[in-house]
């Protein structure tokens, strides 16, 4: 059997490829920055667990920032569904193996 490390270094997905209304846009990249914030919740959880004095400001500061990224897709998606507009969106993750 084949190990990952002999075949494959790197992955590509391509997550959202695609014509959207309004509201199926709003849903789709909500559900991923929900999921994104309470990962580092999670996250920021599992460490002060082990150590309440850790202040987990990475975790701390994305968890901001992705909230502002929500309120910003927000008006965003308020906006173009105002002016009837169909959204186009792409997004591919790359993975690559680090050494």
């Amino acid at each position: 059997m084949e190990t990952l490390e002999a075949t494959k270094k790197t992955q590509k997905i391509d997550l959202i490829n695609g014509s959207y209304t309004a509201s199926e846009a709003s849903h789709i990249i909500n559900s991923v920055l929900k999921v994104k914030i309470n990962f580092h919740k999670l996250h920021r959880l599992s460490i002060t667990e082990g150590n309440e004095k850790d202040k987990c400001e990475f975790d701390n500061g994305r968890i901001n920032e992705l909230i502002n990224e929500q309120e910003i897709a927000k008006q965003f998606f308020s906006q173009a569904r105002l002016d009837g507009k169909k959204l186009k969106m792409t997004s591919t993750i790359h993975i690559e193996i680090e050494d």
